[in-house]
């Protein structure tokens, strides 16, 4: 079953979270300290108004578990969600300069993370979520859909291009390069 997450989900998504983000969780948390990443995500996941929020998040249940989770949101909103996020790591994670650039912009509603429990890969979830998502997008009024892939992640890749997504070009992010893929909502 999909839902819409709740703040006590936090504990089962925010690792889904950093397993979709992987290196980045770590860059976003300024340690290598799984534990201190893990309770940061588990801090922003049950606050509202911030990117990782519990507000932005869907995930599919299976007997009371969490087997997966799809956060998205507005991209002309990533500003205004990304601050509070942004300045939490500048006073508490001592990032001073922190200034990620852009992953999405307006227009589009962006899929931020995208992650399955590894016990339950290849099962379908992760395709149930993005049409949950594509559908999500379409209630709330947008024409697109946005996301970005690791340029060397082909199997994400062919997973997003099996379910209709169209690579529009290459975008450098926190120091990776990543497939800019658009779904063109019917």
């Amino acid at each position: 079953m999909i839902r819409n997450a709740k703040p006590d989900d936090a504990k089962a998504v925010a690792p889904l979270i950093i397993q979709a983000m992987c290196e980045l969780a770590k860059k976003f948390s300024h340690t290598t300290d799984v534990e201190k990443t893990l309770a940061l995500f588990e801090y922003f996941f049950s606050q509202k108004d911030n990117q990782y929020s519990y507000e932005n998040t869907l995930v599919f249940e299976e007997s009371g578990q969490i087997l997966g989770s799809l956060n998205a949101y507005d991209g002309g909103k990533l500003s205004e969600l990304r601050k509070t996020f942004t300045n939490y790591l500048r006073i508490h994670n001592n990032l001073k300069d922190f200034q990620p650039e852009e992953e999405t912009h307006a227009g589009e509603f962006y899929f931020d993370t995208i992650s399955v429990s590894p016990s339950a890969q290849g099962e379908g979830i992760g395709k149930q979520l993005i049409d949950a998502g594509i559908a999500w997008a379409k209630e709330l009024g947008h024409k697109k859909v946005g996301l970005l892939v690791e340029v060397e992640n082909d199997k994400a890749s062919k997973l997003y291009q099996s379910k209709g997504f169209e690579i529009q070009n290459k975008k450098k992010f926190m120091g990776g390069l990543y497939h800019h893929m658009i779904y063109q909502i019917a």
